[in-house]
């Protein structure tokens, strides 16, 4: 967890503008709210203690590298902000958490399902909690609010609404969310590149 810690403190310093709003968030995010230890998910991804930072950090650093590869007029400070905080919805709510431990231990061996979610938790769409949390702390820009909401990309129905209308923060932050999650956490760049050496003789 160092190696993540020292790039999250990294990540945060990049944000100068809204520095004083935004240490404030994190502040509070820190004390009082899952956010350190919480998983990424109940068994899909990242499902231990700590993987929603560890993801979080993941996401914002290959936003950054796909910005300065693609979209060097965008903002590190933006791009930091929506990587760090686009799923800052799992925490649940302060005092609220959304994941707990799962006592079913069936579950956990059979189903490697390591966290349930709280059955206490007002529903609503995660992006949408996410944005409903940081809007409350934090104000964002018009591209920053609808690259948080939409970043699941067409994967999800209800980002059906914005396709073709994405702007390029939004589909940054979709692309590096995706990549870290299903590329980097699953450790696909090694094997991709073994197996084509290996259909190469």
């Amino acid at each position: 967890m160092t190696g993540i810690t020292d790039k999250y403190d990294g990540l945060k310093r990049l944000v100068r503008i809204r520095k004083p709003l935004f240490d404030s968030f994190i502040s509070m995010l820190e004390k009082e709210t899952s956010w350190l230890t919480s998983p990424a998910s109940t068994r899909f991804h990242l499902n231990h203690e700590g993987g929603l930072l560890e993801h979080s950090v993941g996401v914002a650093e290959n936003l950054l590298k796909f910005r300065a590869a693609l979209a060097p007029e965008i903002s590190e400070e933006s791009c930091v902000i929506v990587g760090l905080l686009h799923d800052v919805g799992k925490i649940g709510m302060p005092g609220k958490p959304r994941y707990l431990k799962n006592e079913n231990q069936w579950e956990i061996k059979n189903r490697d399902m390591t966290y349930i979610v709280n059955p206490d938790e007002v529903y609503m769409n995660l992006a949408a909690r996410s944005l409903y949390i940081i809007a409350k702390y934090l104000p964002l820009s018009d591209a920053e609010a609808q690259a948080i909401l939409y970043h699941d990309g067409q994967y999800v129905d209800f980002n059906r609404e914005v396709a073709h209308k994405e702007e390029p923060l939004t589909l940054l932050a979709h692309w590096a969310d995706y990549w870290t999650a299903h590329i980097y956490e699953e450790d696909r760049i090694i094997k991709e590149d073994n197996n084509y050496f290996d259909r190469r003789g």
